[in-house]
């Protein structure tokens, strides 16, 4: 089980990396491996807004449907129109090629509210 050094973390198993104002999201390996294969991913519309820990789609897999919530606040500039055909792509790469969303971030003090490599490995842990 991956976590990246480089990223901030949820509660939730949702994953963010922060490029300027502009934030990626999507779900951390733990959370693809706890699903099992991912058949279908609902993703918002682009000029969705949505607020910190906000819901902003599902995911479903063969053993269970999640919803996703957004580490941060912000508009939705771009889907991963690619899961659309091949929403296994979040089983094989979570970190890199399966991200969900990129959003615009409204308000970059949220992040810290997230919790850093360590302490979601310390979540996991516990589980």
């Amino acid at each position: 089980m991956k976590v990246l050094a480089n990223l901030k973390y949820t509660k939730e198993h949702e994953w963010v990396k922060v490029d300027g104002n502009v934030a990626t999201i999507g779900i951390t390996d733990y959370a693809q491996g706890e699903l099992g294969d991912i058949v279908f991913i609902e993703l918002p519309e682009i000029g969705f807004e949505v607020k910190q820990m906000g819901k902003f789609g599902t995911i479903e897999a063969v053993k269970a449907v999640s919803d996703m919530y957004s580490p941060l606040s912000g508009k939705i500039v771009e889907i991963n129109a690619a899961l659309d055909g091949d929403p296994m792509i979040v089983n094989k790469d979570p970190y890199g090629d399966g991200w969900m969303v990129r959003l615009q971030v409204t308000n970059p003090s949220e992040l810290g509210k997230l919790l850093d490599a360590a302490a979601y490995e310390s979540l996991l842990k516990e589980h």
